[in-house]
């Protein structure tokens, strides 16, 4: 939105000097390293509302420092209006200080990059020692970091470190616990988004097949030539090209955590619901984002060479479909004449109840109460159902209305199996969270009693590593309400398993994942299969 509070609330062209690194992005009450925000009108560094909130409260004690700027992100928010800007005063004032803020990093960067070769001194070391706390760091498992170990034994000869076995081994496990893929930078409750992304990206054979295609900018310069429009509708912006390049980024381990801007505008232009720095649900997004994936590829058909492998047979799946999609059998039977009638959805995920003996409980199992397992939330997607009288079933055999089951049966399964469970249900007018725990299986989740064998119209009679599931990423959402809270990712890479929340990468237990409240899960078939026509790619 358009600011009016600019003209007032923004006083400073630029952050501190480089040399008061006391207040670079450390908020000035808690000393948080955590989402700091610098004030336009003073220059002060506070912690935004989701960590401790220093930022809201400097601005009730000073009412016209309503206007801060994100230190890591550059966006701009106004705690008058509560709510992002996206203007500038006359003289552009917030474009200046970004400028700024860009400069500033792009010296500590330097500085930093120079580190162990500026030891000669106790003061320069001291002072680089101190700057490498302002960038946006992937935290790491190791027992001792760098910036804690004093100076003295900081200046060991080079021969001495090397010999240390003590040494040796924090080097080996800090390279262990550093994931190879990038944070992405919050722009403003767009952890919804992040939670995807991260989930989506380590997902190989998806993620390695959109990195590998070609660049589509020349095309859709082209296409804007040709239509020789003012402006890109939404029809002439591909969303494809922004995630290839969004997930280029996030893999090639230079940054701990990049900015996905060029995205984020993106989606705004193509679905205005999204729009705003409200809080989204991820569920909705990831099947959007899909959705708009899969008809990107199918209307980009044919590309310039017919054979490329990139792109399967104009009217055939996407490597979207390929990977998500799967097949439903719904199963309707009229309840006088015993009519049956069955017809196929495809699907890119499930969407599973929590069973209203576990729904109705606190979020903390009482000992000795039953648990509520995924097998359950399964069980009660596909066990038979009536319909209630607001549904009654259109029969052709009698001709009207009549009262019926419905049974779901899965016919085929994809190679990734997304299961989405149903956290939030409307109460009144409001919606409200679910928080019940769900146990689910990291490995082995067998799909045999949910599939309908297709050859022999037979239930649960498929067998082997076809219907097995490993699981690959799980998206959890916390807090209490569906426009509110926070959304971080579990993602396993090379057999190690990484929380991503936001900026921050860190390596985790199995257990950890186990024990979370998943909102999202996607787990891989072990019997991975694409057409031929999608294996031309080679996967990181």
């Amino acid at each position: 939105m358009e600011c009016p509070h600019l003209e007032e609330a923004v006083k400073i062209l630029a952050p501190p000097t480089i040399a008061d690194t006391k207040t670079h992005f450390v908020c000035a009450v808690c000393n948080t390293e955590k989402n700091p925000w610098i004030c336009t009108n003073c220059g002060k560094i506070h912690c935004g509302r989701y960590v401790n909130g220093h930022g809201k409260l400097h601005n009730e004690e000073n009412p016209n420092h309503s206007v801060c700027m994100d230190c890591e992100s550059f966006a701009v928010f106004c705690y008058a209006c509560d709510e992002f800007v996206i203007n500038d005063t006359e003289q552009g004032h917030l474009d200046k200080l970004r400028r700024h803020v860009v400069q500033l990093l792009m010296r500590v960067d330097t500085c930093s990059k120079h580190e162990h070769c500026d030891e000669n001194s106790e003061n320069k070391s001291s002072q680089n020692r101190t700057q490498l706390t302002l960038r946006p760091k992937v935290r790491r498992n190791s027992t001792e970091s760098q910036e804690n170990v004093p100076i003295s034994k900081r200046r060991n000869s080079t021969e001495t470190q090397e010999n240390d076995p003590k040494r040796k081994r924090l080097k080996k496990e800090d390279r262990i616990s550093r994931p190879r893929s990038s944070g992405l930078r919050n722009l403003g409750n767009t952890c919804f988004m992040n939670a995807v992304l991260q989930s989506l990206s380590n997902i190989q054979q998806f993620c390695g097949y959109i990195k590998q295609l070609p660049s589509l900018e020349e095309k859709s310069t082209k296409k804007k030539h040709i239509t020789r429009k003012a402006s890109k509708t939404e029809e002439d912006i591909l969303l494809i090209e922004e995630v290839r390049k969004t997930l280029i980024a996030l893999w090639q381990g230079t940054k701990g955590a990049i900015s996905p801007e060029s995205l984020f505008c993106v989606i705004w232009k193509v679905v205005p619901r999204f729009r705003g720095y409200q809080q989204q649900d991820a569920h909705e997004f990831m099947r959007y984002l899909l959705d708009r994936l899969h008809t990107e590829l199918l209307s980009l058909l044919p590309y310039p060479n017919n054979n490329s492998p990139f792109i399967g047979p104009k009217g055939k799946s996407t490597i979207v479909t390929a990977i998500f999609g799967g097949l439903l059998q719904n199963e309707v039977t009229c309840l006088e004449c015993r009519m049956e009638s069955k017809k196929h959805d495809p699907f890119l995920d499930l969407s599973l109840d929590i069973p209203p003996q576990f729904s109705t409980r606190s979020s903390k199992n009482k000992e000795g109460d039953p648990v509520c397992r995924l097998e359950d939330c399964l069980s009660s997607f596909t066990e038979l159902e009536e319909l209630e009288a607001s549904e009654l079933y259109m029969c052709s055999n009698c001709k009207k209305k009549q009262r019926s089951t419905k049974k779901f049966w899965i016919r085929r399964l994809p190679n990734v199996l997304c299961l989405h469970i149903k956290r939030f249900r409307w109460q009144s007018y409001f919606r409200v969270k679910l928080d019940t725990f769900v146990e689910f299986p990291l490995k082995d989740l067998n799909m045999n009693k949910y599939v309908l064998n297709n050859l022999h119209e037979t239930r649960g009679s498929g067998k082997g590593a076809a219907n097995e599931y490993d699981l690959a990423a799980a998206i959890v959402h916390h807090g209490s309400g569906a426009g509110s809270g926070h959304y971080t990712a579990y993602a396993q890479h090379d057999g190690q398993w990484f929380n991503f929340n936001d900026s921050t990468v860190t390596m985790c237990e199995e257990q950890t994942v186990a024990r979370c409240k998943a909102y999202i899960l996607f787990y891989i078939r072990r019997e991975f299969k694409i057409p031929d026509y999608f294996n031309g790619t080679s996967h990181r």
